[in-house]
């Protein structure tokens, strides 16, 4: 067969397809001689012929019938068969093995004389095994079954969370009856299934007194006494639904305020007026006043250098609502007096503003917290108890920024007392290394160095004296004032702010000094929030309906690093944090 032909050496194949090719195979090597018996016989007429081709065939198949030949073929046969069969029946590996089995382990010795025939019958098996109508069967294989459940017993699922769909496991409920009766749970059961009728009682309004109770706060300072009020504040008598910003900014109502003495004291100085049921604002100068303030000293930059501001001792808020053109934001701070409630005008019209004693103990904002800081027409003396309210001042303004002081003290040209409060306050502002760097009419503008040069510079003993290293400029509630000079970092954090809008996401150095709870880096905690905030403040408005309750004031209690107040104000109104 064909398969038997390939498997012989290139020098045994010796068919062709002509009888010279055939003779020229048989025929001797050129250069070699041929031994050929010696006979006794002559040649024979039928000797002298060519050969034929029949002594070449029975060499072949001389070769053909030696056991080793036989068992190479067989074994060879047999690999072809078992790779067809895995081929059209991959089911049935084990029959394959079998054949392979048997075929491995018949004997060399035991092939038959006729091994012409076993080929041949081989290969007929092979190719019938290889045909599509095999006599082994085709058995489909079966899926694997489906692993049993454990019924889950307890609280928790299978993820871990907690869930309201949970078994007990099995348990006998007489055990249950009897053990609640030896701990004498039955007559508390039995009470515990009565129903239960909860009464509260609202609170009741408080009376007129307390309209402006203001709670912590005395005259001048904060202190919370032992009591708590248990009542609810009243509205004013007339009180209606505050003006929307911007009109509010320029006018309100009447009985919003209740108590309306500072209209009738101090009008004119405001530019307040009565008229019908509504408190109107007028410019008063204050548009005059800022572009003054802008051509002594260009670097201000309201808007840009100039972001955060801090008005002592306007509670009406006329500085702030004029800073509002320039993209300033300013906080009012007045002091509960015999008008008992200024910063009421300034809420009521839409401004920040916040009830503070300007006395004994500090501000509660952190160091180096304002742009800007000013302070005109109060009253306040700023050299008293060793300068303590203006060594305040310092603490809160950032490093080479500006004070302004406005009053007739600055323009000292009438009276001789007023004179020698401006020389006092002079002097005071040069030992604390401040430079006056212009003054014109009634406006005086004082600038902070930008770090501890001239502090050190200082002769020894001169007074006030630097605060000492353990005292923490930013340790704020309900700490007392030192007539002290805080000094500024040395590494200039607090001054190196960019200008505004950058630095409204641009994490500041300082954050790196601020004590907080947190392992990872503050500038990274300060982006994740802005970019929380921004994500979602649009669905957040829109989910409250803040624009259709026209908000303006809003106080953050929980303020982090100002992400909700960033975004919130850029869309609808102003935040004052906590």
């Amino acid at each position: 067969t064909l398969p038997s032909l390939l498997l012989l050496p290139p020098s045994l194949l010796i068919l062709s397809s002509s009888p010279q090719s055939r003779r020229a195979s048989l025929k001797p090597h050129s250069g070699h001689r041929t031994a050929s018996p010696p006979s006794s016989h002559p040649p024979t007429a039928a000797a002298m012929k060519p050969s034929s081709p029949t002594p070449a065939v029975g060499t072949a198949l001389h070769l053909v019938k030696t056991p080793n030949f036989v068992k190479f073929a067989a074994v060879a046969l047999l690999s072809l068969s078992v790779a067809l069969l895995f081929y059209h029946h991959p089911s049935f590996p084990s029959a394959a093995f079998s054949a392979f089995t048997f075929a491995s382990n018949s004997s060399p010795t035991a092939v038959p004389a006729n091994s012409t025939s076993i080929a041949a019958n081989t290969t007929s098996i092979a190719s019938n095994s290889s045909s599509p109508s095999s006599a082994i069967p085709k058995v489909k294989k079966l899926p694997p079954p489906p692993p049993s459940v454990a019924q889950r017993t307890g609280i928790v699922d299978e993820n871990g969370a907690m869930t309201e769909d949970f078994d007990v496991g099995e348990f006998d409920p007489s055990l249950m009856e009897e053990l609640r009766d030896l701990g004498g749970g039955a007559e508390e059961t039995e009470k515990r299934n009565e129903p239960k009728i909860v009464k509260y009682d609202k609170f009741k309004p408080c009376d007129q007194s307390k309209i402006d109770y203001i709670p912590c706060l005395d005259s001048f300072e904060r202190h919370c006494p032992d009591s708590t009020l248990d009542c609810i504040i009243p509205m004013p008598n007339g009180y209606q639904k505050s003006i929307p910003w911007p009109r509010s900014r320029d006018e309100l109502w009447l009985h919003n305020v209740p108590d309306t003495r500072l209209v009738q004291d101090q009008g004119s100085q405001y530019s307040m007026s009565v008229k019908d049921d509504k408190i109107s604002f007028q410019d008063g100068g204050s548009d005059q006043y800022l572009n003054l303030v802008s051509q002594m000293v260009p670097e201000i930059d309201f808007g840009h250098q100039t972001r955060i501001t801090l008005d002592i001792g306007s509670g009406i808020g006329s500085f702030a609502a004029s800073l509002f053109k320039y993209n300033v934001v300013t906080l009012s701070i007045g002091t509960k007096d015999v008008h008992k409630n200024q910063i009421q005008f300034a809420l009521e019209r839409g401004l920040p503003a916040m009830v503070a004693g300007f006395g004994a103990r500090r501000l509660p904002y952190a160091s180096q917290a304002f742009d800007l800081i000013r302070c005109s027409g109060s009253g306040i003396d700023w050299t008293v108890d060793n300068g303590v309210l203006l060594l305040e001042v310092n603490r809160l303004l950032r490093a080479g920024r500006y004070f302004v002081w406005g009053g007739p003290q600055v323009d000292s040209n009438h009276e001789l007392s007023l004179e020698d409060q401006w020389k006092e306050m002079g002097d005071l502002a040069a030992r604390i290394c401040w430079q006056l760097v212009k003054k014109e009419g009634n406006v005086g503008i004082w600038r902070k160095p930008l770090n501890n040069s001239c502090y050190l510079g200082r002769e020894i003993g001169a007074q006030p004296p630097l605060c000492s290293s353990s005292e923490d400029p930013d340790n704020v509630w309900y700490v007392n004032m030192t007539a002290c000079i805080t000094p500024l970092p040395k590494d200039g954090n607090g001054g190196n702010v960019s200008v505004w809008p950058a630095r409204l996401h641009s994490p500041p150095d300082r954050l790196q000094s601020i004590k907080m709870d947190a392992m990872i880096s503050r500038k990274e905690l300060m982006k994740a929030e802005s970019r929380y905030w921004n994500e979602i403040i649009g669905s957040y408005v829109r989910a409250f309906h803040w624009k259709e309750q026209n908000f303006r004031n809003v106080l953050d209690m929980r303020a982090g690093f100002g992400g909700y107040s960033t975004f919130l104000s850029l869309a609808i109104c102003h935040i004052i944090e906590i």
